[in-house]
């Protein structure tokens, strides 16, 4: 089967993630799909934020559940990834929306604005100060735009187990996908999660355990498989029937998905 290609937080191969920018370049590079981090504001906005804390996301310190939006606003998201641009007289002039952190709702509304279907697979990032306030806000978002149903272009990840039944209780028919880092923690998730939840293991941890691969080969899981960069990985991928790869590089997977064999 062809896998989706998801782009793993926007294209982050040519663009500072969890942009924008990113997103905007992973759909023009042809993605099937969008990934992105969410954390909660101070004032209970949903961002695409990957750390909890924010050097590495604006160069300066702080906590993102301790921020309000307008706060985030001001940070220049960019920056690391252009520590000279101040100094280049020729850089380019950006648009001033690709600096502040990027909310979940504009990057609903660019996923739902598009020309094509994007499918977006949104992981809570836990532990966290608000709990379960996360998916409620989550799910009351999705409700906004009426993807809460099974029908919805929305699959909803996580490392936590208590996070997806939360999302699962708020919203049972939607799509959820239980993410696991370690292979020896398949056999117990096997036994806690539904055979309608999606699974999402690590593509290094099915590489090093190939019997884990082909445990997940013959489930009957969807296979949600992250970080998937190259054209080894991609194979494995297909050989175990995978739904999905998440991926830096969503156009040179793109290319890889549309020249193999079907």
């Amino acid at each position: 089967m062809r896998p989706l290609v998801v782009a793993h937080r926007g294209a982050t191969d040519v663009a500072a993630e969890h942009t924008l920018g990113a997103f905007v370049a992973a759909l023009d590079a042809g993605a099937d799909g969008l990934e992105c981090d969410v954390r909660l504001t101070a004032d209970g906005h949903l961002v695409c934020v990957h750390d909890r804390f924010l050097p590495r996301v604006g160069r300066r310190p702080g906590i993102v559940s301790t921020m309000e939006l307008a706060d985030l606003d001001q940070l220049d998201v960019l920056a690391r990834h252009r520590p000279w641009a101040a100094l280049d007289d020729e850089a380019p002039d950006l648009d001033p929306a690709e600096h502040g952190v990027l909310t979940l709702r504009r990057l609903m509304e660019v996923a739902a604005e598009h020309p094509r279907p994007v499918e977006l697979a949104i992981e809570t990032k836990h532990p966290t100060r608000y709990g379960g306030l996360v998916e409620r806000r989550l799910v009351e978002l999705l409700r906004d735009f009426g993807w809460d149903g099974a029908d919805a272009p929305v699959r909803v990840l996580s490392f936590s187990h208590t996070a997806l039944q939360r999302v699962r209780r708020l919203a049972p028919d939607l799509r959820v996908v239980q993410l696991f880092e370690q292979a020896h923690y398949w056999p117990a998730l096997r036994r806690m999660i539904g055979t309608d939840w999606g699974v999402g293991p690590g593509i290094d941890e099915l590489s090093e355990h190939p019997g884990l691969a082909e445990r997940l080969a013959l489930g009957p899981h969807e296979v949600h498989v992250w970080t998937v960069n190259d054209r080894a990985q991609l194979d494995l991928c297909r050989h175990i029937g995978a739904h999905a790869v998440i991926t830096d590089r969503p156009g040179a997977l793109r290319e890889m998905v549309d020249a193999a064999p079907a």
